[in-house]
This record gives C-alpha cells, structure tokens and sequence, in this order.
C-alpha cells in the first residue's frame, strides 16, 4: 500500500497516575510463588517491565480516548470541523453496543456529518485504523480524520492475579499462560492525520504492508466480560512465530517504500518484552539502537503501545526532519501491519 496525500499533523497521549510496579503484582501473588517456590524478581527479569500504570476500572475507554483526542486538538490548533472520521481503535471498549467512537464523538463536539466506528484488531487496531482514515484522505472522501484508543489494562491484570491466587492446584506450567496477561498495562493515544494541503508539520504516512498467519489465531485469547476479562497466550510460539511473520511483513513493506534496512532512521514497535525485542531486531536485521523502548515504564498497553510510544518520541525530540521512521505493529491473530513515514 502506498499513499500520496496523507500526513500525521499531531499525536497524543494521556496516561495514568496510578503506578503498578512488578515487585507490587509478586506481592500480591506471593501465595502462588511461595507455594511453587517461585523466584521473586521473575515478571521483571522476564518482560522487561518495572512498572505499568493503570487507569481506575471502573473507567470508560472513551473517557480516556476523549481526553487524548481533545490533547492533539489543541496541540494542532486544528480545525474540528474539517474531521471527515473518527475512529476508536482500542481492544476495550464501553460496551458492545453502539460504537466507543460514538460516545468520543459527542464528547469532541464534532460535526454530524463525521462518520463514527470502531475498529477492532486487538494491538493493531490503531494502525488499521491510520490505514483506514490514510486510505479516505487519499480517495478525496475526507480532509482529515482522527484515530483514538483509550486501553486499560488493570480488569485484566486484577481478574488474572484473582484467577490464580484461586486455584490450589496450580502448577506451574499452568501459570505460562498468564503471563501475558500481567504485562498488560494502560494509556489512551491520538492520532490526526491531514491531506498534505492541510498540514503544517508535512510529515507524510508514506504506506506500508499487512500480512496474516490466521492459523495461529488460538495463541492468544481473550474472554470474559467487561469487567472482569481474562487471556490465555502461548507466549513462546506466539513469540517465534510472531517474529517470523514480523520478518515477512518488513520485506514486503521496504519492496512497497523501496526502502533498505540502511534508509530507516528510527523504529518504533509494539511493545511486548525484552525477549521479543531482541528477535525482532535480530529477525528484521535493523539496528536496535534505532529503536526507542518504553516498555520498562509503560508495559503493554495494547493498540495504543506503538502511537503512545512514537507520541513520546516525538516529545522527547527524537525525531528530525525527514527522518525515515519504520513503525512495526504485530498482534494476535497473527496480524502484522507496518508503516513507513517521512518526518
């Protein structure tokens, strides 16, 4: 896929205040760990992740989309009326009916005519949603449009440390596939992309390229309600062969940019863990010195990982002027979707 017209005019973030270390989540479980002689220390040493934060549960995704969107608003100084879409993009969401995206745009006061949806691709449904907004402005169907995700992890990681501290039987195999799902974490993201004509910054989503592995979509899997969701993930294949899917869907993007390895001035991934970083890198043959991680600081937050994570880069003034960026999604299912863009 390749685009012409469309630029990312702003990104941004909205996180939480509440700070959960690993060493807080082992406490909590210290049951299970001292039942199975468990070594404390383990969740960090194994993810990377020191700490996550997560939103109050009781939380709406829109709430949090809303307050990020209404962020790169004014960071633009954008005109809302000139917003063709919106689209909410996080694996939570409010409830199944009507659309999240329904309740961001009422809280954005955007115009009647704008068309609401969600998009739900588990940690690739911001950047599905970037492609499906990018695709629009390059038809002429819109000027503008804007990608929102509000994801809180913390239902998730309280239901997985209920659900194992309630099972005396336990093993400790049992536990692998849970592990996942203490990694989990919160942020909510905002994307506005622009026909070129409108922008003011100029940085252009360039394309990329998608690829599936659907046979692999019982590695990770989440049930349950709202409220009280659960997922089980075979982390180890999930990990090989998500890399390995990783690694295809990179040839296939740099053929559709004619980039090479050499051309990438940053990247910026989905943030899963350390081991999966490595792979990755060593998979795609790019210099990981080239990459920015937040994991240590913000765990996984789902779809909105990657855009919160280039959303900080930005801020940090790690990006320069004509930079070639490489943004690498990877998700259940198995999904993979990158992009590439002109800064």
């Amino acid at each position: 896929m390749k685009f012409n017209n469309v630029c990312i005019e702003a990104l941004s973030y909205h996180l939480p205040e509440k700070i959960v270390t690993s060493s807080d989540i082992e406490k909590r479980l210290a049951p299970v760990y001292d039942r199975l002689n468990l070594p404390y220390g383990r969740l960090e040493l194994m993810s990377g992740i020191r700490e996550r934060r997560f939103f109050d549960n009781d939380t709406r995704p829109s709430e949090v989309s809303s307050l990020a969107g209404e962020k790169v608003l004014k960071k633009s100084n954008f005109d809302r009326k000139k917003i063709g879409c919106i689209i909410h993009a996080s694996v939570c969401r409010d409830f199944l009916e009507p659309a999240t995206a329904s309740i961001v745009h009422h809280h954005l006061q955007l115009e009647s005519n704008v068309q609401v949806l969600d998009i739900s691709n588990a940690c690739l449904g911001v950047l599905n949603g970037m492609i499906f907004v990018a695709s629009m402005i390059d038809l002429g169907q819109i000027s503008a449009g804007l990608i929102v995700s509000g994801e809180n992890g913390g239902p998730l990681v309280e239901s997985t440390i209920n659900e194992l501290l309630s099972r005396p039987e336990i093993t400790r195999s049992d536990i692998k596939s849970s592990f996942a799902s203490l990694t989990i974490a919160s942020s909510a993201v905002a994307v506005l992309l622009t026909h070129k004509n409108l922008s003011t910054t100029g940085h252009r989503l360039l394309g990329g390229a998608a690829m599936a592995e659907t046979r692999f979509n019982n590695l990770c899997q989440g049930t349950g309600a709202v409220s009280s969701p659960l997922m089980a993930t075979d982390s180890e294949t999930m990990l090989r062969e998500g890399c390995k899917l990783a690694g295809k869907t990179w040839e296939a993007t740099k053929q559709n940019l004619n980039w090479n390895n050499q051309d990438v001035d940053r990247v910026f991934c989905h943030q899963v863990g350390t081991a999966h970083r490595k792979l990755l890198f060593e998979t795609l043959e790019l210099d990981s010195e080239k990459d920015f991680p937040t994991l240590e600081f913000l765990g996984n937050t789902g779809s909105a990982s990657l855009p919160t994570t280039l959303a900080i880069g930005e801020e940090r003034g790690l990006l320069q002027s004509g930079d070639k960026i490489a943004l690498l999604g990877i998700g259940s299912g198995l999904n993979s979707l990158m992009l590439g863009v002109q800064w």
